[in-house]
């Protein structure tokens, strides 16, 4: 027996059907449009829902290549960014464009991810109008409200708005119960990066740089705010430390495109032979890219996630993260942004091959693969009637939803 939603029947050229919710969904990054994508395939296939898709692209080009490999094809674009553009702007813009949005759409759930400005507007615009917020990826805490900055607070502010909460591991979803969550309203899933990501991994795709095979490659991701200035050109001394002094290694970096990290970069790192750098990568291109790659450095969130699955040790550029999970499996390192501390850390792993083995042990404390397929069944089951006979696949993808994270990601 079907599940029949909680709407009114209506009628269309003479049958009579159960209208469908509407859920938005909502993305404004190249992260959260990695870590969307799965949820709003799934969403696709769901008779029940009715999906649109709203981008604000705060990343523009970066954010329109992930949307493009998933076939996913936005039915708002709000287009926010503009030139050195300043957080107070940024939130004013999304606030009232999304706002006029949300009203013009009258969705029944607005779903989101992350810890962008993006997101934290969408749950606030989406309480202000009285509309079920979810937030995917919930939970995550480093305690210090300035750093990261401003992604802390943006994920705490959702976190209070929020009528679901999808979180990625145990440990998100105690910080939650910590902070008075109702845990009724904590769905455990998984990780939606690691659906996209072997998904994408199962099969090799063109890296088109001049990249040499008999070279270890470095790979670094730097961008956040917080590493703006003398913190990251320390970053890019060590990198360019690392290379002259191992003549066995070369370094591909993709440049973020925002001019504290671009000018820098070039300045510091630029005509080195064995130093690549180049614009942002598209997603297959950079899954590839970490796929090749002997050890990461990164300031990115979503890479500390990724990497771990692929079997790549990472060091990351930042002294706390929220994404501790890693840490404590002894497959990410904490390594700060003081120059000779990073040069010790990566010389370990690129000296010392039980070190490195250590590291590169391929655990993956973020999920299955299957934290998309989660998240639909909670929607499912909060938004429908259950008949009296609900099916076996979709008690087990509740059943898989409320399970501790031993038990479903193990």
């Amino acid at each position: 027996m079907a599940k029949r939603c909680l709407t009114s029947a209506k009628t269309f050229q003479g049958e009579t059907m159960t209208s469908r919710k509407h859920v938005l969904c909502i993305v404004g990054t190249r992260p959260e449009g990695i870590k969307m994508a799965p949820v709003i395939v799934a969403l696709q296939r769901e008779p029940w829902a009715r999906v649109s898709v709203l981008t604000t692209a705060q990343h523009r080009d970066l954010l329109d290549q992930v949307l493009r490999f998933f076939a996913i094809r936005p039915d708002v674009d709000l287009n926010v960014m503009r030139a050195n553009q300043s957080l107070p702007q940024l939130t004013e813009r999304l606030i009232g464009a999304l706002n006029r949005t949300f009203a013009r759409l009258t969705p029944d759930v607005v779903l989101a991810q992350g810890d962008t400005t993006t997101v934290m507007t969408a749950a606030l615009v989406a309480f202000y109008r009285r509309i079920a917020f979810g937030h995917i990826e919930a939970g995550l805490r480093t305690h210090d409200l300035h750093n990261p900055f401003p992604e802390e607070m943006n994920r705490r502010m959702a976190g209070h708005l929020a009528r679901w909460h999808f979180v990625p591991t145990e440990r998100s979803r105690q910080n939650l119960l910590d902070e008075g969550v109702d845990k009724a309203q904590i769905h455990l899933t998984g990780n939606t990066v690691i659906d996209s990501l072997l998904q994408v991994a199962a099969y090799d795709h063109p890296l088109a740089l001049p990249l040499d095979p008999s070279k270890r490659l470095i790979l670094v991701t730097a961008h956040r705010r917080e590493n703006f200035g003398e913190p990251f050109r320390a970053i890019c001394r060590a990198i360019r430390m690392l290379v002259e002094k191992y003549p066995d290694t070369e370094v591909l970096y993709p440049v973020h495109p925002n001019p504290n990290i671009l000018t820098v970069a070039h300045d510091l790192l630029g005509g080195h032979p064995r130093i690549h750098l180049c614009g942002p990568l598209d997603y297959t291109a950079f899954v590839e890219a970490q796929k090749r790659a002997y050890l990461i450095l990164t300031d990115s969130g979503g890479v500390q996630e990724e990497a771990p699955a692929l079997g790549k040790p990472v060091l990351v550029l930042r002294s706390e993260t929220e994404r501790p999970e890693a840490v404590d499996e002894g497959v990410v390192r904490l390594v700060g942004t003081d120059e000779v501390r990073i040069v010790a850390e990566a010389s370990r792993l690129l000296e010392d091959a039980f070190a490195y083995q250590e590291v590169a042990r391929g655990v993956s404390p973020y999920g299955d693969g299957h934290a998309s397929e989660r998240i639909v069944a909670v929607l499912r089951q909060a938004l429908c009637v259950e008949p009296a006979s609900v099916s076996p696949r979709d008690r087990n993808e509740i059943l898989h939803a409320t399970r501790t994270t031993a038990e479903v990601i193990a």
